[in-house]
């Protein structure tokens, strides 16, 4: 895992919030009007569709870091919410990439045009993993 660097002072003004329809193909994206909530660091619901940010690992929330697995370091809580406040604050627009195992969608997620892998980590919330990033998508928006 490595960091990619990002400038922290990123967020604007609340605009409204997006989601994209379900039915878009991978890596086309389409806006509409949904609700969409921070599940954790790296995870978003939008309107019932669990979404993965694209090459991020996030602290894992209490309980939930598998045995065996060396989890991310950090605050899962302080993530979770820097995420949201992320969401929170520009329209959202998810381009679809691939489901993964646990069938979530796998997407490059942006509020207000900025992408929220590289806010989480660029603000230290979370970290990149690069066999996770999915056409080195992450590692393009964040540099």
């Amino acid at each position: 895992m490595r960091t990619i660097g990002f400038p922290l002072a990123m967020l604007g003004l609340a605009i409204g919030i997006g989601c994209t329809d379900r039915g878009t193909t991978a890596a086309q994206a389409q806006s509409k009007p949904a609700a969409c909530r921070a599940i954790d660091g790296d995870t978003l619901d939008c309107e019932g569709e669990r979404i993965r940010l694209n090459g991020v690992d996030a602290p894992e929330m209490p309980g939930h870091c598998r045995r065996g697995r060396q989890c991310v370091p950090g605050d899962p809580i302080a993530s979770r919410d820097h995420l949201q406040r992320a969401v929170d604050r520009g329209n959202i627009e998810i381009t679809r990439l691939k489901t993964d195992r646990y069938g979530r969608t796998v997407a490059q997620v942006t509020a207000d045009g900025y992408d929220l892998s590289c806010i989480q980590i660029g603000d230290g919330n979370g970290v990149y993993v690069e066999r996770w990033d999915e056409g080195g998508r992450t590692n393009a928006a964040c540099e």
